[in-house]
């Protein structure tokens, strides 16, 4: 296969005979091995074609990505950048497709799926920024944005620690513990349910950039406006799930607690707030997403001179494109953390729950 497409290659590689041999080499073994996984898909070996297509994938995309450095991409290489991306949508394929009955395989599976999607996601972001010469001002290479990322480390800290540890934790602390102590209050009186619901819901479809001015203001220019902006995005919903999840008690329950002599707050932490649980966990998720949100959003309006939301609208000014991923980056792993971490304390609080029982 190599000598015949040998030519063919030099002229796609712009002359460059190693990149050529690079080139060819990589899409042929790849597509071998292509043909060997799928002959291993039908026999029903998943896991040893996941690892070989996942193997060869990454190595795939690794030498493709060498190559920008000296070659100019053409319809060869493109070939092996689908051949490569191939490669890897059936390792994921496969992947998702093994079903074990051990528990360890499964978590393992659970966490490698979306690592692998979520890496080969990188992967043509690279590719495409730099094979296609998109300026680094509209869309900056996930290559760029990590040399960033590791040269700003202590900038990225101070923002974190400004935004996150401050304003969304302490916000989000007090927002949704209000919302469950005023959702108990309200439990126990119908006419604060029909009233104080209703105005709840109302308020919480509030434009948060038409609050945080007025955060700013009542509070001034720290973090406790901003996290006065997180407490009124995660004080409702917390709210309307507690109150929602304390009635989700059946009668046949609440009749066998009074059978018992039960008083209110026996059934309170006998029945109704194991019952509520769930819709208190969906609140807490909720708002962890939520509370990050406003905080940034919040920083956009008046703050100190750090601060993730501050970080980005400055650096867009200055069209520091990259510091302004860097941030985003940082936002992200924080809320995707902050909400795997309540996710797991709802599998530890809720095991009982129909959803987690398998």
């Amino acid at each position: 296969m190599l000598p015949v497409s040998g030519p063919i290659a030099d002229q796609l590689a712009g002359g460059s005979t190693s990149a050529s041999v690079k080139l060819l080499s990589a899409v042929s073994l790849m597509l071998v091995l292509a043909w060997f996984v799928w002959q291993r898909r039908v026999t029903g070996a998943r896991m040893l074609s996941a690892v070989a297509a996942g193997v060869l994938s990454c190595w795939g995309a690794a030498v493709l990505i060498s190559l920008l450095e000296f070659i100019e991409p053409a319809s060869g290489y493109w070939s092996g950048v689908i051949a490569a991306w191939a490669l890897g949508w059936l390792c994921v394929e496969q992947l998702a497709a093994i079903d074990s009955h051990s528990a360890w395989l499964q978590w393992l599976l659970r966490l490698i799926i979306p690592l692998a999607f979520g890496i080969w996601l990188l992967v043509i972001w690279e590719i495409g920024t730099r094979g296609f010469d998109v300026p680094q001002v509209l869309l900056p290479s996930p290559s760029a944005i990590g040399h960033r990322f590791v040269s700003s480390t202590a900038t990225l800290w101070v923002d974190f620690k400004q935004t996150f540890l401050k304003a969304v934790l302490i916000g989000y602390a007090l927002g949704c513990g209000a919302g469950f102590l005023v959702a108990l209050v309200i439990d126990r009186s119908p006419f604060l349910k029909r009233g104080l619901l209703p105005i709840g819901n109302l308020v919480s479809a509030l434009p948060v950039v038409g609050v945080a001015p007025i955060m700013v203001m009542w509070f001034g220019f720290d973090w406790p406006s901003k996290a006065a902006v997180v407490v009124i995005m995660t004080f409702f919903p917390m709210l309307v799930n507690t109150v929602t999840g304390l009635s989700a008690s059946s009668d046949m329950q609440t009749d066998l607690m009074k059978t018992y002599a039960s008083g209110y707050w026996q059934s309170l932490f006998k029945l109704r707030l194991p019952q509520a649980l769930p819709f208190i966990f969906n609140a807490l998720k909720i708002n962890s997403t939520l509370a990050l949100i406003g905080a940034i959003v919040a920083e956009f309006f008046g703050t100190p001179i750090v601060g993730m939301g501050f970080r980005i609208s400055t650096e867009v000014g200055r069209m520091n494109v990259d510091m302004v991923w860097a941030e985003i980056a940082v936002a992200a792993l924080a809320g995707s953390l902050f909400y795997g971490f309540i996710a797991l304390l709802e599998r530890v609080f809720t095991f009982w729950h129909p959803s987690f029982r398998n």
